[in-house]
Order: C-alpha cells, then structure tokens, then sequence
C-alpha cells in the first residue's frame, strides 16, 4: 500500500480551468483537499506564502476578468504588495486560480495542464478538457 499523496487545490467549481485541472488531478488516482476559496479564502499569511512558493509577484496572482479590479484601480503601479493583499482579501474573487499546492511545488495551473508539472503521480489514461481538446493520450503521456 501507497503513502497517500497530499495535494491542495485551491477551486472555483464555476471556472473550467478549475474544473479541468481537479479532473486532471483525480485522472492521476489522487483525491486532493479541495478548497473553494471563494467561500472559504486563504489567510493574507498563507496568500504570501503561496505566492512565495510559486516564485511570482503578487500582482501575477490577481484576476482581472469577471472582478471589480477596474473599479478598485488595482492596475495602479503605485499601489503596495499590501494595499493589493488587503483588495484580495475582502474579494476572494480577484484571487486568480486555480492554485495547486503538492509535494513537487505550487502552481497557478493556468492552463490547466500545467498542473501536470507538479503531479507526483502519472495520467492513468486519456484525458480531454471540457472543450474537448485532448491533453492526455491514452498510455498517459502529455500530447
């Protein structure tokens, strides 16, 4: 028996990036900790730290689409790491995501096939995206 594997994700169930890099997740045989960060957001702490770990600035982590980024003036370059934390705070939603956190590092898996980078386990068959194009072929191997 196997030493189960420990993978974070941290999921919008609206978001087919999202949706497609659990599914790709699960094709490996590995059950991650699903957080729907929209109603349950990472602490400022743990937003940094992850933020860390992927090796990119904050300002990287933050969506535009779909979010009041516009109206809060976020693509203001004088704004702080701070002042953009505290925005993403009291609106989860500019938290971009998917974020996968396992054993190999921590990814924003856009597109969702980079979450193959940090699986420690391989594809266990065929795998398509809701849109139908194919990432995974049949023996498991990335097209």
């Amino acid at each position: 028996m196997t030493d189960p594997i420990d993978i974070v994700i941290y999921h919008n169930p609206a978001c087919g990036t999202s949706r497609n890099t659990l599914a790709m997740i699960r094709n490996a045989g590995i059950e991650p900790h699903v957080v729907e960060y929209l109603k349950t957001p990472p602490s400022p702490r743990l937003l940094e730290q992850l933020v860390a770990r992927m090796g990119i600035p904050l300002r990287a982590l933050v969506r535009e689409k779909g979010t009041p980024y516009e109206e809060l003036g976020l693509g203001d370059p004088a704004l702080t790491d701070g002042q953009i934390l505290d925005a993403m705070m009291q609106h989860p939603i500019l938290i971009n995501r998917p974020i996968v956190v396992s054993p190999l590092g921590v990814k924003l898996c856009r597109p969702s096939e980079v979450v193959l980078e940090i699986l420690p386990q391989e594809q266990k068959g065929a795998f398509a995206k809701e849109d139908g194009q194919i990432v995974v072929d049949a023996s498991g191997r990335r097209v």
